[in-house]
């Protein structure tokens, strides 16, 4: 079975305008995430999907697949699915293109999880570390049953609690790491619009449980670091250069 890894990027970002094109330590940000993705899947199997062909030449450029897309898609799920259209593919995992420190064993451990399940929508998650804040509206959290199943996902820090005795110790976080089949990426966009709760949480695979679909939750390497606003930048460069991470 070919599984492919599509990331989305939007040029057009409404928090931050020309994201996928922000340097990190002098390249692009968009690069970085291509580039660990072709360590889990062979530069072949990655594809940029994008609005923008300023996004389309830099990934070309050095030897990347980009798909163009509209610029009026939803979310990136959303993206995603117009390029599944045109791209041949068994399975089709989503790699946030802002999330330039995932571990590319994670993007394997993913796709390893969607073939064992091929009937389920697959997530990552990691723990929520002592230097993140949960409260924070940037991290979604994530509540899972006992057998890994997504429960719902929240800005808010969650699971409450009424006595503060059985408040958590720790809190789950979503990993911007998913697996999909066309026909799921299919049913996502032609739901046709986001769903109430989707909407209001601003997190986009909540529209999955209108869907019906059973969302499982996979454990990742704790230290994704995502670049949601300008002022996350120097944190990530900082990151990268403690990882060892040297341009090329």
């Amino acid at each position: 079975m070919r599984a492919i890894v599509m990331i989305p990027a939007r040029y057009g970002s409404s928090r931050y305008p020309g994201k996928p094109l922000v340097p990190l330590l002098g390249k692009p940000m968009i690069l970085w995430v291509a580039e660990l993705s072709a360590r889990a899947v062979g530069a072949e199997n990655v594809y940029v999907a994008t609005e923008d062909r300023r996004i389309v030449e830099v990934v070309e450029a050095v030897g990347f697949q980009a798909v163009m897309t509209t610029d009026d898609a939803l979310t990136g799920t959303d993206r995603l699915a117009q390029a599944a259209e045109q791209v041949e593919a068994d399975l089709y995992i989503n790699v946030q293109g802002d999330e330039t420190l995932l571990d590319p064993a994670d993007i394997r451990k993913v796709r390893d999880a969607k073939l064992a399940n091929m009937d389920d929508v697959i997530n990552g998650f990691s723990w929520i570390s002592e230097a993140e804040d949960p409260h924070s509206v940037n991290i979604p959290k994530v509540i899972t049953n006992e057998s890994g199943e997504l429960v719902y996902m929240s800005r808010v820090a969650l699971p409450g609690f009424k006595d503060p005795n059985h408040a958590p110790k720790q809190y789950k976080k979503q990993v911007c790491i998913y697996a999909f089949t066309r026909e799921e990426l299919s049913a996502f966009r032609q739901f046709g619009r986001k769903s109430e709760l989707e909407y209001a949480e601003d997190i986009e695979i909540l529209r999955f449980l209108e869907l019906g679909k059973t969302i499982r939750m996979v454990e990742t390497r704790p230290g994704s670091l995502a670049v949601d606003v300008p002022e996350d930048v120097p944190n990530v460069e900082a990151a990268l250069r403690q990882a060892g991470q040297v341009p090329v």
